[in-house]
Parts: structure tokens; C-alpha cells; sequence
């Protein structure tokens, strides 16, 4: 489990010549850690924004949400590495491949919610921007950038485990939440 390590050894894990844990783990410790900060930002405005402990406890959920996500998205990838591994084995072919696509799907859905989680954090940072004391706006500042890069990320990550054509649902919505994020960090 990645979110009982330290982060040292957290680093350890993600740096280690293997392919699990990979980019999906530390794109969601990014956004929990971006998260953390939008949630930091708030508290200390209480005084010039009243809607701050509303907005503290909205990143407060992004970050847990996003934290989860550091050990499904080893998970899901970890199962369908050993699925296509396992694809060269005997087996009916149609029920094969019928497992493989099924297996190679679920590995997208972590970095889809991370992309959906990104795009709400960006946004919550952009309505946060101008209300939260003066000295912390640059956090928030760099939280929503922080959002936005794993939105992208994100995407990219989408794509990839689907092996699909850029027509995919999956892929689109994870595109424009990707461009949404962007476009919210940048109204930050």
C-alpha cells in the first residue's frame, strides 16, 4: 500500500526500475498534495471569506478522493500488465480478448478520475483565487497549475491504457477536462 509509505520511501517505490507503481500514483500524490494546499489556503481566510470552511472541506474531499487513488491506479495497471502478459497463454480467444479489453478499460478509470478530480480541484482554485487572503493566493495559485498538470497527465494516461482511437468517450471527456482544468488555472 503506497499511502502508508513515507515519502522518501514513496519516492523509493515510484523511482524503482518497474513498471508498477508508474505515473497514474504520482499524478494522484500530486493532486492530493495540490489539494492539500488549496485546503491550507482557505483556513487561513476565514476573516476576509465566508465561504472559507465550505471551500476547505470541498479540497479537503478532493484530497482523500485523490489520495485513494494512489494505490487503485497501481492496482488497476499492475492487473492489466499481468492480463497482457498473460494473453500469449492458451486460451479461447474470444474470452481472452473479451478479458484483456475488460482488464485494459478498468486501467483507464483511476487516471479518468483523477482527470475529473483535477478539473474540480482547477475550478475550486479559480473561485478560490480572489477571495483567500492576499498572502496565500500564490498557493492557490500554484495548487490550480498543479491541478491542471494532472489533468493533462491524466489524459495522456487515458489514452494510453485504452489502446484506443482518439474517438473513444473515455478519451474525449478526459480531453476536455483536461482543457478545462487548463483554462481554470489560468483564470486563477
Amino acid at each position: 500500500m503506497l499511502t502508508g509509505l513515507s515519502l522518501p520511501a514513496l519516492l523509493e517505490e515510484l523511482a524503482a526500475p518497474r513498471e508498477v507503481p508508474g505515473a497514474g500514483s504520482a499524478l494522484a500524490v500530486a493532486l492530493a498534495t495540490a489539494a492539500a494546499v488549496g485546503q491550507m489556503a482557505a483556513r487561513l481566510s476565514p476573516d476576509s471569506w465566508p465561504d472559507a470552511a465550505g471551500v476547505a472541506a470541498q479540497a479537503e474531499s478532493l484530497r482523500e478522493r485523490a489520495a485513494r487513488l494512489v494505490d487503485d491506479d497501481a492496482e488497476a495497471y499492475r492487473r492489466a500488465l499481468e492480463a497482457r502478459a498473460a494473453a500469449g497463454e492458451p486460451a479461447k480467444p474470444a474470452q481472452r480478448d473479451w478479458s484483456l479489453g475488460q482488464i485494459t478499460a478498468a486501467a483507464a478509470e483511476p487516471p479518468l478520475a483523477l482527470a475529473r478530480l483535477a478539473a474540480d480541484l482547477a475550478e475550486l482554485c479559480a473561485a478560490a483565487g480572489d477571495r483567500v487572503e492576499l498572502r496565500v493566493r500564490a498557493d492557490v495559485v500554484a495548487a490550480a497549475a498543479l491541478a491542471a498538470a494532472v489533468a493533462r497527465g491524466a489524459r495522456e494516461l487515458v489514452e494510453v491504457n485504452l489502446t484506443a482511437l482518439p474517438d473513444d468517450p473515455r478519451v474525449k471527456e478526459a480531453t476536455k477536462l483536461a482543457t478545462a482544468a487548463e483554462a481554470a488555472a489560468r483564470a486563477v
